[in-house]
Order: structure tokens, then sequence, then C-alpha cells
């Protein structure tokens, strides 16, 4: 590619509801998919953008999709002193052109997930648990996605929902009172049968 003419690299860092997270948007697609890296080992394995920003110290926690990473720091460290040195370290990662993701994760995640849902919408429940992950999918996920986030629905057993939050939204304080004020009113409104939304953890 010649960089003469390619447009520079912009990137900017949008707040999220926890504080402990931030997000790094540039005018660049990174990965058209969800990839969240709560912990090193993974990130090592696929995504080499993550293991270099695993590299610092501070960082906790790497999600990257679209055109945005969003990172969870470590809570012993400001943002103030943190924030430029992240900010240099992806405009010039991208700059150069490096990889973000290796080719296969998907795959290897989709396989891992394929395994999940033959459990999840098995037995007398499965139509209801289809029913929700939908409603999540179309109604809730987008709405995580501007906060940097993304949540994912694991499963349905005896009234209960159970999700994942993963990218900003793991481990942010306000995603309880999203989790229990919006998102278990409206799926208690749209299928009956849901008494209780429930968190866990990756």
């Amino acid at each position: 590619m010649n960089t003469a003419t390619a447009s520079p690299v912009m990137l900017y860092t949008e707040q999220t509801p926890n504080p402990e997270s931030l997000k790094f948007v540039t005018n660049r697609m990174l990965y058209r998919g969800t990839a969240d890296f709560r912990e090193e080992a993974l990130a090592r394995e696929w995504s080499p953008l993550a293991s270099t920003l695993f590299d610092q110290p501070f960082v906790k926690g790497v999600y990257i999709t679209n055109n945005f990473v969003s990172i969870t720091k470590e809570f012993n460290y400001e943002w103030a002193d943190i924030m430029l040195k992240l900010k240099d370290l992806i405009k010039k990662y991208v700059e150069d052109g490096g990889e973000i993701m290796k080719d296969g994760y998907a795959d290897a995640m989709q396989a891992l997930e394929a395994d999940r849902v033959a459990e999840q919408f098995s037995g007398e429940d499965g139509e209801i648990a289809q029913r929700i992950k939908e409603l999540i999918d179309t109604y809730v996920k987008p709405a995580v996605e501007m906060d940097g986030g993304n949540i994912e629905f694991q499963r349905y057993e005896k009234g209960t929902v159970y999700v994942m939050m993963q990218g900003s939204c793991s481990g942010c304080p306000s995603s309880t009172v999203t989790l229990k004020s919006g998102i278990e009113g409206m799926l208690k409104r749209m299928v009956p049968e849901v008494q209780d939304v429930v968190q866990e953890m990756g």
C-alpha cells in the first residue's frame, strides 16, 4: 500500500460507564467481530495488538470490535497518567499496519460457542432460551456496544436468564443497574416466563 496517499490514522477516546475502562476509537476498521481478552494468555494466542497492550503493566483487559479498542486498566493507575501513552501506542500500531487478530480466532470461538449453543437450546426451555437470545441480540447489544462493551446470552434456567458482560461493561458498577432495570424489565415484559436476570463472570 502506498502510505503517502493513505489517510492518517485518527484516534480519540470516549468515556464508558465503567471508570476503569476507556474506549479508543479509530477511523479504521480493526476487526469485524468481537474479541474479548480478559486474560493475557488468550491475547497472546490470538491477538498481536492485544498482546502489545498487555505488555503494559497497567492493562487489565482488552476488547476489540469494529473500529475501537476498549481497555480496562488496573485500578491502581490513573487514566491521566497512561491515556496518552496508550493512544500513541495504538495509533502507531495501526499506522504501521500491525496485525490486529490472527486468522482462525473467529472459527475457534465459534466452535466453542456451537458447543454451548447446543446445550443452551436443548430441553424443554430451548424455545424460550432462543427467544431471549434474539431479544438480547436485537435490542440490548447495540446499546451496550455504544458504551464500548458487549453482552452475551449464556443460558436460561428455571425462570433465570444468565448473561455475560464484556468489554467496558465487565465489572462496571452501572452495568448491574442496566441489567436489573433495563434488560430484566424488558425481558419480563416480552417473555413472561423470565423472573430474573443474572450476570455471570467470565
